[in-house]
């Protein structure tokens, strides 16, 4: 992959990523709501693959969609990276990434330069063989770079201490005002329809706001309607997507979503005067990336015979035992804190539009400079894609 992407090739893989992450996280687990940053996962890939060789490294590749050894990678990355660690206008947004090591293990002096060079990377010598001291001193690594959102993020028993040697750990923390906030005078007690079609009663916040809106429909999805809820600085946003009828499933746009449809969707709302309903939520999700990058394509950096991480360290037999990614999102009125050819039709609205999350929806947050997602989604509360990062609310 010595090809020089541009930078709305790469934006639009770092896009790919993240929807495919989400939608394998959906088919893998059976979970009601799901938070997960793929911007931070994919950060920890990219880090792995200046140490890869071999077919292990041609994996993360694949899965990435690009080599890091790319000098055009570099740069967008180091655009993209310095973009998603940052404060301003009551907004803060830190992505870090570290790997904690077995002590004594012998490093590449090129890997610990790159290291030191890759989105807020951290490289740590840590002693597996007293498991309990090793998850301590993770747990406070995350919950520093966190601010404190993220508590106990591995416990003891997670670590062999025969067969660990390294563990992967990413964060992605997000805090920020809306930049049209919701009066809490306004929150009410309202009914939310769950994906099993049970009622449950949630605080429901409300605004009446001048917003960018669109309703769409496509053969495959459906009716649907997207809102954009703007940060201060009109840097990052949360876009909320849920179907217009009541009878169509979330699954029937989360099956189909690409990064294509995501900025089609994006790039044709309009501006327009609108009550917004949205629950007040907190949502957390944990999620062992050793079963999921397989799944993705990328078996052999958790295979102790077939890893080959001689970038790393001439060592033999060094492998990821442990790479673990912890999300969590809240959603208040005051603002959020975080840790092909496509045939659609613009609906032309009939009256004065209410925007109502009443009922499972899918909301994602973008970074405008990066276009990479934090996803997530709320059905009975579930999460989907900082660059962007998916959420999807179920309830």
């Amino acid at each position: 992959m010595a090809t020089c992407l541009s930078y709305d090739k790469l934006r639009e893989l770092n896009t790919n990523f993240a929807v495919w992450l989400y939608q394998t996280l959906l088919n893998m687990e059976n979970r009601t709501n799901l938070v997960v940053s793929p911007s931070s996962v994919a950060s920890s890939l990219g880090l792995l693959q200046f140490g890869a060789r071999g077919n292990t490294l041609k994996q993360m590749e694949n899965v990435l969609g690009y080599s890091v050894h790319d000098d055009s990678v570099q740069e967008f990355m180091k655009t993209m990276f310095s973009g998603l660690t940052s404060s301003s206008q009551n907004t803060v947004i830190h992505l870090a990434c570290a790997l904690f090591v077995q002590q004594g293990t012998p490093f590449s002096s090129n890997f610990l330069r790159h290291v030191a060079l890759w989105a807020n990377s951290s490289l740590h010598f840590a002693n597996f063989r007293e498991p309990s001291k090793t998850a301590t001193q993770i747990n406070q690594w995350v919950n520093s770079n966190t601010g404190r959102g993220i508590q106990n993020m591995v416990p003891c028993d997670d670590f062999s201490p025969t067969f660990t040697q390294i563990a992967l750990v990413s964060t992605m923390y997000f805090k920020s005002t809306w930049k049209t906030k919701f009066s809490v005078d306004d929150t009410q007690t309202l009914p939310f329809t769950s994906i099993d079609g049970s009622i449950v009663n949630v605080p429901m916040m409300h605004q009446m706001a001048e917003v960018s809106y669109g309703q769409y429909q496509t053969p495959s999805l459906g009716r649907f309607s997207v809102v954009e809820l703007p940060y201060p600085g009109n840097t990052v946003s949360m876009f909320v997507i849920r179907p217009l009828d009541r009878n169509t499933p979330l699954s029937c746009i989360e099956t189909n979503l690409t990064s294509k449809s995501l900025a089609l969707w994006t790039s044709n709302m309009k501006r327009i005067k609108m009550d917004v309903f949205l629950p007040r939520f907190k949502l957390q999700s944990h999620t062992d990336l050793r079963n999921v990058l397989p799944a993705l394509g990328a078996p052999d950096l958790f295979d102790l015979q077939k890893a080959d991480f001689k970038g790393i360290s001439e060592q033999n037999g060094l492998y990821i035992s442990q790479a673990i990614h912890k999300a969590e999102i809240e959603v208040a009125e005051g603002g959020t804190r975080a840790s092909g050819v496509t045939s659609m039709v613009i609906l032309k609205r009939s009256r004065m539009p209410v925007f109502k999350a009443d009922r499972p929806f899918l909301f994602f947050l973008r970074q405008a400079s990066s276009d990479y997602a934090i996803k997530k989604k709320w059905k009975t509360l579930r999460a989907c894609p900082l660059t962007s990062q998916l959420h999807r609310v179920l309830l």
